[in-house]
């Protein structure tokens, strides 16, 4: 187990004072940054925690080399976690980020007990990956493949300097999906939260239904209007239905 400081390279915290009584983990898309779930803080209820997963090879951990595998990202992050009470700790992950997410819940189940939610956003389970697009390609492919879902990532494509600094994480972490293995994991005792946009084509409300396979506990989806990055113009929906998921996770302790 690392130590404390270690540790804390994994987290930014956007809010985390001893008024929180519950904490929601952030988990960036491929190519991501912590810094995307900045505003959430402002959305969400004033006793809620919002921190965010640093990836290492970008903004203040540019210099930290890539993980080798997405299980090995997740290693190190559920280590991270590893001493937050697990009670009113939840996980979310958008795209690549869900499937972080649920692998970190997997490790946190099994070194003592599951977080009391995992929110999953844009991302087929596992068992749904067989035959999925390989992301992975030439530099040019990569960023056209990015500007399908984000044109507002175009003018840090068009700059030189700026494209040079984002690309490298773009590229690892499409290789940590492409190498991601299909099939079947084990069910975790906590409830799963599904969202998606209604027009994302990385994955259908059906594929989403199939998170509910992966629980003993309650499985429900939300479909929201957009498409792969609807969580950009439905912050505000979004972050208020979260806010009912940690309110509900926050009672069912306090009756507990």
């Amino acid at each position: 187990m690392s130590s404390t400081v270690d540790r804390q390279r994994w987290l930014r915290r956007f809010r985390d004072d001893d008024g929180c009584d519950a904490k929601l983990v952030c988990f960036p898309h491929a190519g991501g940054w912590a810094s995307a779930y900045r505003t959430w803080a402002v959305g969400l209820p004033a006793d809620v925690g919002v921190l965010a997963i640093r990836y290492p090879g970008r903004e203040d951990r540019l210099g930290d080399p890539f993980p080798a595998r997405l299980e090995a990202l997740a290693d190190d992050i559920a280590d991270a976690l590893a001493d937050v009470p697990r009670d009113r700790l939840v996980l979310f992950g958008h795209s690549m980020g869900a499937t972080v997410a649920h692998e970190v819940a997997l490790r946190l189940q099994a070194w003592g007990g599951a977080p009391a939610g995992l929110c999953v956003s844009g991302r087929r389970p596992p068992q749904s990956l067989h035959g999925q697009r390989l992301f992975s390609g030439t530099d040019e492919e990569i960023i056209a493949d990015v500007l399908r879902f984000d044109e507002s990532r175009a003018a840090v494509f068009a700059d030189p300097d700026l494209r040079e600094l984002v690309l490298p994480a773009v590229r690892a972490d499409y290789r940590l999906v492409d190498d991601y293995p299909a099939g079947n994991r084990p069910t975790l005792d906590c409830p799963i939260y599904g969202y998606t946009g209604a027009d994302d084509p990385e994955v259908t409300r059906e594929q989403m239904h199939g998170w509910g396979d992966l629980t003993r506990a309650a499985f429900r989806l939300r479909v929201l209007p957009g498409g792969h990055f609807y969580l950009k113009d439905e912050e505000t929906a979004l972050l208020a239905d979260l806010g009912g998921v940690l309110a509900s996770i926050k009672d069912r302790t306090a009756t507990a």
